[in-house]
């Protein structure tokens, strides 16, 4: 029997060291400097932004008195990155996080899950952001932090944590704290909260480029959602020719909620979560809420697909109800007017004699974040509470018939400009007909 222990951590291997070792795992693993993704291209932000954002966030560690933050961001839709991906332009797919310790003074380190050719690709593709990039020897990510911040003699450092997933509120894990507290009695871990929102809700021109092609890309998904359904396809299938859609352009899935209903005979007022093998008749409608990712910012975009002609009902309910009802929020998308007022306008809803889902809105920052506007209440920060230009909105009324069986869901992202609002989609504003 082969039985594996750990093994002592291994420096950087120079490619004239590795290249004749490539089958032992050690070398393997720490490679560096080979040739291999010379001529990958990727878009990247400019060095200027990513010294704007280390700046920022430097700025906010100074106002907490924190020598040192480590930013953490994994691929669920709360986190889609988070802080790392901020900082770096790296989006985690292999594990729950990857981490990018950042001190006041010095330069900072990203800790990637994997070592080998995996970590080679991602050192050429944040080169722009960040040079040292070092990976997690198999998981043991607080090990390397511990030694970045002994190398940085920051053992007795007040060292911030900022979270994983900020909707959840979910930090490191507990192994990963129970190393980085074990390994650094002295220092004081000090759990951060909303520093990443704080420093995205307002974003900059490039920010804003990427959100606007993230527009782009839920346009052609819709598009490409119209063209397949026909009676016969599956619900799964609407899902695949969205996700290929995004994919094609150069973006990432965000979400694909996808479902359908007879609309002679509903029972559906919000699309699948889940979307699945039933089987699209003529007759039927086509709920939806996309969201397409472009570097890490996204949109998100919803609107019926019928097939064959709506009938009087949802003709009538689209007509008198949704479209006026969404045209009512999207007028107050405003810099200087209060979230409170897209709340107030969606008493439309109850006042014509329907309801709704609780959230009429949401702002986007990565993802969808603060401020939260349900028909009861706004949720979020007070910087939230007064739309500002460079704020992202996702206006999404999802109004629902009085006995609670059928339902539209209308959504389309809206940039907060000095004047009003831009609408990051072309998307026609009417039912589509299969």
């Amino acid at each position: 029997m082969n039985i594996q222990t750990p093994r002592k951590p291994l420096g950087p291997q120079p490619w004239e060291v590795v290249r004749t070792k490539l089958d032992q795992s050690l070398p393997f693993a720490n490679m560096r400097g080979t040739p291999y993704y010379h001529d990958a291209v990727w878009e990247q932000f400019s060095e200027q932004e990513y010294a704007r954002r280390y700046a920022a966030l430097r700025d906010k560690m100074k106002e907490h008195k924190l020598d040192c933050v480590i930013a953490a961001g994994g691929p669920s839709h709360w986190s889609f990155g988070a802080g790392s991906l901020w900082l770096t332009g790296h989006v985690e797919w292999h594990a729950l996080a990857s981490y990018v310790l950042v001190p006041r003074d010095g330069e900072p380190t990203m800790i990637y899950s994997m070592g080998g050719t995996h970590a080679e690709a991602v050192r050429r593709h944040v080169a722009p952001a960040i040079k040292d990039v070092r990976h997690s020897r198999n998981g043991r990510y607080a090990e390397v932090m511990v030694e970045r911040l002994q190398e940085l003699k920051l053992e007795r450092g007040r060292i911030g944590l900022m979270e994983i997933d900020p909707r959840h509120e979910d930090y490191m894990p507990v192994n990963q704290y129970n190393t980085l507290r074990a390994g650094l009695p002295d220092a004081e871990l000090v759990f951060t909260k909303n520093f990443l929102h704080d420093l995205v809700v307002i974003h900059s021109a490039e920010e804003l480029d990427c959100i606007r092609k993230a527009g782009v890309l839920c346009e052609r998904a819709m598009e490409a959602m119209i063209a397949r359904a026909k009676p016969g396809a599956k619900e799964y299938e609407l899902r695949a020719a969205a996700g290929a859609a995004i994919l094609d352009g150069g973006g990432d899935i965000d979400f694909l909620i996808i479902g359908s209903t007879p609309m002679d005979n509903p029972a559906m007022i919000f699309g699948n979560p889940r979307p699945s093998s039933r089987v699209l008749k003529k007759g039927d409608i086509i709920n939806m809420e996309l969201a397409a990712g472009y570097r890490g910012y996204t949109a998100q975009i919803g609107s019926p697909i019928t097939l064959g002609e709506p009938t009087e009902m949802v003709r009538k309910f689209w007509n008198e109800i949704t479209v006026p009802g969404y045209h009512k929020i999207v007028a107050e998308i405003a810099p200087g007017r209060p979230a409170e007022a897209m709340r107030e306008a969606s008493k439309f809803f109850r006042d014509n004699g329907v309801q709704s889902r609780p959230t009429q809105c949401h702002g986007i920052d990565l993802v969808t974040d603060n401020p939260h506007v349900a028909a009861e209440h706004v949720r979020g920060v007070q910087a939230d509470m007064i739309l500002k230009p460079g704020m992202v909105i996702m206006a999404e009324p999802n109004p629902i018939t009085a006995d609670g069986m059928f339902g539209i869901f209308l959504g389309h992202t809206f940039i907060v400009n000095e004047t009003g609002h831009e609408i990051v989609d072309n998307f026609p504003l009417e039912i589509a007909v299969a």
